[in-house]
Order: C-alpha cells, then structure tokens, then sequence
C-alpha cells in the first residue's frame, strides 16, 4: 500500500498538469522555452507516474487495466477479470 502522502503528491501533480496544459502547448507552439522554464516543475507531464486505482503501488502497473499485476493477478484468480483464464503463472 503506497503512503497516502505519495497519493496526494500525485494528485497535486496532476491537477496542476491539467492547470498550465494549455499554456505550455501554446508556449511550445510558439517557441518560447524560457518561458517553458518559467513554468512549475510539477506542471510538466512527465513528472506523472502511474499508480495501481486499488492499492496505489507505483510499480508493475497495467495500462489497460489500470491496476498493478499483484491486483491483476488477485483479482483473475478470484474470477472479476472476464475473459482470463489462470495458465501457468
């Protein structure tokens, strides 16, 4: 289970993502890159991680499901994942 500090840290990050994406796109379009640095670091999308929705673990994250393998896993043997069947995992 990831601390909910770390959570939190990655919802101020993607609110304020969402916040100044518009003004870098238009910075970026007009080639202002010091304007761009002018920016709040945590405002830039590469700083996002992804995180497991269940547990928040940041690692061995599934895109499209959204969940890290430990819950995939879990969740497939339990049988709420339609469509996977448990081979030789």
């Amino acid at each position: 289970m990831a601390k909910e500090s770390m959570k939190a840290r990655e919802v101020k990050r993607a609110k304020m993502n969402a916040k100044y994406a518009a003004k870098r796109e238009r910075l970026k379009a007009e080639g202002d890159y010091v304007g761009l640095q002018k920016l709040p670091k945590n405002s830039s999308p590469v700083r996002l991680h992804n995180r497991c929705k269940l547990t928040g673990r940041p690692k061995g994250y599934m895109r499209q499901f959204g969940i890290s393998r430990i819950q995939f896993r879990e969740m497939a043997a339990a049988g709420l994942i339609p469509g996977v069947k448990k081979a030789s995992w």
